[in-house]
């Protein structure tokens, strides 16, 4: 039944590749809201976790305003699947017109450093997006991590769409990823993380939003062991040009006490740049799982990483 399911999957995958890459942009932005909307009325357990994670975010939202942001988000998060189903065929040009990068000069000055950048970035808006603006715009490739994902042969589908932007993508599993990133930031290289849940054991506790919630240990422990540079980024949704990309101020490595202590002051910085840009744009954060600790009810409902977002950690 597994490998039944697997296929479907993977074929679906396939169908939404194939088909919205040749639809104009105005009918697959259409498309997107239709199939957000058609999700969204039907109340299934990822809206109402959107929800309760939304009522975190807003605690002064009530069930009206809620609902509205719920709505918002999943659109949201269809418009990054229409994006990210079309970006292939989309000219690279097009890219600086339609991400516009704040603070862009904090982003520059540290590549220039030679010391290696770590981007730490939320499921905001489109994340893939920004990367591919990166590739174009800075002509810069970058490294990042994948979660595998379950067919094998949907992850091979995420890793060759990811590559065909200019991306290097690691596979989580396997233990390899850590050394392979730090070789790439010594080297004065640049990797870009997803990096706002992580249920592991090897999870950094954080307050996030007034509760506790676990974050991956990656950047900031690659920020310490390599001397690269480490900078949160957030993005969102604008009307023109189509999505902006915030970057934040460098976090530095404390002066002071143990690794693990070091590596705990760091990932709540990280933490709190991800909560200042979640904050301001709700409707664009795409956390449709469990994430705060308490949410965890019992260990058997702890979930998998999303297989629809193709997250990348460390």
């Amino acid at each position: 039944m597994g490998s039944v399911r697997d296929g479907l999957t993977d074929r679906l995958y396939g169908l939404g590749w194939a088909g919205v890459k040749k639809l104009p942009e105005p009918a697959a932005v259409a498309l997107g809201r239709r199939i957000a909307d058609f999700a969204w009325k039907r109340r299934g357990k990822s809206v109402l976790r959107l929800e309760s994670n939304l009522a975190r975010v807003v605690p002064e939202a009530g069930p009206e305003r809620l609902r509205e942001l719920s709505r918002a988000g999943m659109r949201s998060y269809m418009r990054y699947w229409m994006e990210s189903f079309r970006l292939p065929t989309i000219p690279k040009e097009r890219f600086g017109q339609d991400v516009a990068m704040e603070d862009e000069h904090v982003l520059r000055e540290a590549i220039a450093s030679g010391r290696g950048v770590v981007v730490a970035l939320p499921h905001l808006a489109n994340w893939d997006l920004a990367g591919a603006w990166v590739t174009a715009h800075l002509g810069l490739p970058f490294t990042t991590v994948a979660e595998r994902l379950k067919p094998e042969s949907l992850f091979d589908r995420f890793v060759a769409y990811r590559e065909s932007l200019g991306m290097e993508v690691l596979p989580h599993s396997g233990g390899a990823a850590f050394g392979v990133l730090a070789r790439r930031l010594r080297a004065g290289g640049l990797v870009c993380l997803v990096a706002d849940r992580d249920l592991s054991a090897s999870g950094v506790e954080v307050r996030f939003f007034g509760a506790a919630a676990r974050m991956p240990a990656g950047p900031a422990l690659l920020a310490q062991q390599t001397g690269a540079v480490l900078l949160p980024a957030t993005l969102w949704y604008g009307e023109s040009p189509r999505m902006h990309v915030r970057i934040h101020p460098p976090v530095e490595v404390p002066e002071t006490g143990t690794r693990k202590e070091k590596t705990v002051v760091m990932t709540q910085a990280v933490a709190d740049a991800f909560a200042s840009g979640i904050a301001a744009h709700p409707e664009d954060w795409h956390m449709l799982q469990r994430l705060w600790l308490d949410d965890l009810s019992t260990p058997e409902e702890a979930p998998a990483r999303s297989a629809g977002a193709g997250e990348a950690t460390a």
